[in-house]
């Protein structure tokens, strides 16, 4: 399996790109900015995207990617989320207002895009490759995902704010390699963060101190970086030795497991 950071910035400018992840050719994990830089043959190979929660960072390119390649594929594309993204997406984006409702094109026998719930802690599997969803705690409904090769998992938390449950949760995967957590503010915005339910660094140590296990500590990588705020964010999470491996994530960046 391989997995490449498509976007991983809390925002845009420059060479910044927000979130999503591509896994293998065929799988989007969220469909931020950074999905337009794929090319055309790319972009005609997704066949299924999963959604961590609705803000516009991470589903913004969903309209454009179904747009681009709808006339040019014989299968329909799934979006897989919790209910109530999947309630947003249909009220509020593919509505016929903001974009078309591609549930419905070319009719509601044969569409063009296909909506699947998902269920916290229930796997599902796609060509060997095993996804599930994970408790988050952010200011709409939102997921994190576990992604397991079989050898081998990453979790990305999405966005996510203290959340007990996650952990219970990702402390029982025996084969966690890579974890890609948040942290979108510099301690000095830690009121910000609280509110918004995003980490800033001294969240940050709190949340995983409660990373448990009978394993190697996994590889920690930090995404949903705010642009401009990326250097000290960085450095108050080092001179915080938390005594584990922890590194920025980057564009382009690339794990094989």
């Amino acid at each position: 399996m391989q997995i490449k950071i498509l976007g991983c910035s809390g925002g845009i400018g420059e060479d910044l790109r927000t979130t999503s992840i591509l896994v293998d050719d065929d799988i989007l994990i969220d469909a931020g900015t950074g999905v337009g830089d794929l090319s055309m043959e790319a972009l005609l190979k997704i066949d299924h995207i999963f959604i961590t929660h609705s803000h516009l960072d991470h589903i913004a390119f969903i309209p454009f990617l179904l747009d681009t390649v709808m006339g040019f594929r014989t299968k329909p594309v799934t979006v897989h989320a919790s209910h109530d993204t999947l309630s947003t997406l249909r009220a509020h984006i593919f509505n016929w207002k903001v974009w078309p409702d591609f549930n419905m094109i070319p009719d509601a026998a044969n569409p063009f895009l296909l909506y699947q719930e998902i269920k916290l802690g229930e796997p599902l599997i796609l060509n060997g490759r095993t996804f599930t969803a994970l408790p988050a705690n952010h200011v709409v409904p939102a997921v994190g995902y576990q992604i397991n090769s079989g050898d081998a998992s990453l979790v990305f938390t999405g966005d996510t704010t203290t959340c007990d449950p996650l952990w219970a949760a990702v402390n029982t995967i025996k084969n966690l390699k890579y974890l890609i957590i948040e942290t979108a503010f510099s301690n000095c915005e830690r009121e910000l963060a609280k509110l918004s339910k995003h980490l800033c660094p001294s969240m940050l140590v709190d949340e995983l101190a409660k990373l448990k296990g009978d394993r190697p500590l996994p590889e920690v990588f930090i995404t949903h970086l705010k642009p401009g705020e990326a250097e000290i964010i960085m450095q108050e999470i080092t001179e915080s030795h938390l005594g584990m491996p922890v590194q920025a994530l980057k564009n382009h960046q690339i794990f094989t497991f």
